[in-house]
C-alpha cells in the first residue's frame, strides 16, 4: 500500500473536499421540488441552477442518491434510433455526454466503443437498413455492414453459419459509448449542490398537495413542503407517484435484469447487441463483462434477480462468444423498467398545473440523462415543453400520435 494512502487513512482530519454538503432540515418551501434522486433528477437540478439561476430546489429521494435505475443499468450510450424524433433527442444527449467530463469537471469515464446491432434474419436486415437511412439523414453516423466487415472490426465474435442464428449483417454505430453511471449522477449532484440545490435522502413523498387544479407542495415522511413547481423523475415508480398527483400514466412496470463477470484482460472493445438472441454485452474499463437481456415477461414492482434469467442469458451469450464458457459471474441485479405502449418516454406538462413528469424510460433512461436534464429544466423554468420533448407529451396517446420506437429497442422486450 502506498505510504501516502496509509497516512491519509490514519489521519484524524479529512482534508478532501466533500462531494455533497451535510444533510440539513427541510425548509418550509422551495421554488422547485424534484421527486426522485436519480440521474435525471440531478441533471435537471444542475441545469436549473446553471442555466436559469433557480437554486431554491429540493431533491427528495426515498432511498439513497442514484440508488434506483441509475445504479442498475448497463451504461450504454447511443443515438441510432428509428424515428426522427428519437434520433434528434438522443443525438443531443450523445453530444452532451462527449463533453460532460469537462462540463462537470468530473471524470465520468466516457469511452467511445462503436455499437453493433446484429441482424440474424432478413427482417432484421431490413430494419437495420431503415434505421441507418434515418440516422444518416439526420447526421448520425450509422451504417449497415456485412459479415466480412463485422469480423474485421470485432474478430472475437462467432461468425459461424453452423449456429441457430447466424449473423447476416449489423447496424454499426461508431459513436456508441459507455460511461460510469454513478459518476454521471455524482457529477451532476455535486454541480447542483455547489450552486445551492439541496439533496434530501431517505425522504419519501406520500401525498401531492393541490388546490384548484394546481400543485401546492408535497407531504413527506419528514413533514410538509410547499413548492411553486414539482417535477417527478421516479423511473420504475412513475405510475405510483403519478397516482398520488391524481392522473394515470400509460405505463407498465417490468423488471429488467443484468449481470457482470469477474474482471478479465481487455478483449472486447465494441458494444454487441442481438435482438434475436436477446443479449447485449460490453466490457467495462475495469475489465468486467456487463451483460443484459430481455425484460421479464410479467409486470411487478421488484428488483429481485432470478436463476432463470441467468441461465437463459448465458446460453445465448455462448452462441456469440463460445470461449466464455468458463467465465465466472460476479454480480446479478434487476431494475424496474417503466414501459409505454410506443416505447418512447412521457415528458413535460401534466393535467395538474405546474406539475411535470419525466417518465416512461423503459430500458433507455441512462443514455438520455443529459438531454433530460437540459430539456426538463427548460420546461420547468418556462412552463412550456422544450421542442425536443414536445413529441413525447403525455397527451399524444389521446391524440393517437404515438412515436413508435420498438424497432430500435428490440433487445429488452
Amino acid at each position: 500500500m502506498p505510504f501516502g494512502l496509509l497516512k491519509y487513512g490514519l489521519s484524524k482530519t479529512y482534508p478532501a473536499e466533500r462531494h455533497f454538503p451535510l444533510a440539513r432540515d427541510l425548509k418550509p418551501s422551495y421554488d422547485v421540488v424534484i421527486i426522485g434522486g436519480g440521474g435525471h433528477a440531478l441533471a435537471t437540478a444542475y441545469y436549473l441552477s446553471r442555466d436559469y439561476g433557480i437554486t431554491n430546489v429540493a431533491i427528495l429521494e426515498k432511498g439513497y442518491l442514484a440508488g434506483g435505475n441509475t445504479a442498475r443499468n448497463t451504461a450504454i450510450i447511443r443515438s441510432n434510433y428509428l424515428t426522427p424524433e428519437g434520433v434528434r433527442f438522443y443525438d443531443t444527449s450523445v453530444k452532451l455526454y462527449q463533453d460532460l467530463s469537462q462540463d462537470l469537471d468530473y471524470n465520468i469515464l466516457y469511452s467511445e466503443r462503436g455499437h453493433f446491432t446484429l441482424a440474424h434474419t432478413d427482417a432484421a436486415i431490413r430494419t437495420s437498413r431503415w434505421r441507418a437511412e434515418v440516422n444518416k439523414h439526420l447526421g448520425v453516423d450509422s451504417e449497415l455492414i456485412w459479415p466480412d466487415e463485422i469480423h474485421k472490426l470485432c474478430p472475437v465474435l462467432n461468425m459461424s453459419e453452423d449456429v441457430r442464428y447466424p449473423i447476416l449483417g449489423a447496424l454499426y454505430h461508431p459513436p456508441g459509448s459507455i460511461a460510469r453511471h454513478d459518476a454521471v449522477a455524482w457529477g451532476y449532484g455535486r454541480g447542483a449542490t455547489r450552486r445551492g440545490v439541496e439533496i434530501h435522502q431517505l425522504t419519501e413523498v406520500t401525498e401531492i398537495l393541490q388546490e384548484s387544479g394546481k400543485v401546492k407542495g408535497v407531504v413527506t415522511n419528514r413533514g410538509t413542503v410547499y413548492a411553486n413547481k414539482v417535477l417527478q423523475a421516479t423511473a420504475g415508480s412513475s405510475s405510483l407517484v403519478a397516482k398520488l398527483a391524481g392522473f394515470k400514466l400509460p405505463i407498465r412496470t417490468i423488471p429488467l435484469q443484468a449481470c457482470v463477470s469477474l474482471p478479465v484482460k481487455p478483449f472486447l472493445d465494441q458494444i454487441i447487441v442481438s435482438g434475436s438472441l436477446h443479449v447485449y454485452i460490453s466490457q467495462s474499463s475495469r475489465g468486467e463483462l456487463v451483460m443484459g437481456g430481455s425484460t421479464d415477461p410479467y409486470g411487478v414492482y421488484s428488483t429481485r434477480s432470478t436463476l432463470d434469467f441467468k441461465e437463459g442469458l448465458l446460453g445465448h451469450m455462448l452462441e456469440l462468444l463460445p470461449f466464455l464458457g468458463e467465465m465466472k459471474l460476479n454480480r446479478q441485479w434487476a431494475g424496474m423498467a417503466d414501459m409505454t405502449p410506443d416505447f418512447s418516454p412521457c415528458m413535460g406538462l401534466t393535467p395538474l398545473e405546474n406539475y411535470y413528469i419525466d417518465s416512461g424510460w423503459g430500458t433507455w433512461g441512462f443514455k438520455a440523462t443529459p438531454v433530460c436534464g437540459l430539456t426538463m429544466s427548460y420546461t420547468v423554468a418556462n412552463n412550456k415543453p422544450h421542442e425536443l420533448i414536445e413529441p413525447f407529451r403525455l397527451s399524444r396517446f389521446e391524440e393517437m400520435k404515438q412515436v413508435g420506437e420498438k424497432g430500435a429497442a428490440s433487445v429488452g422486450h
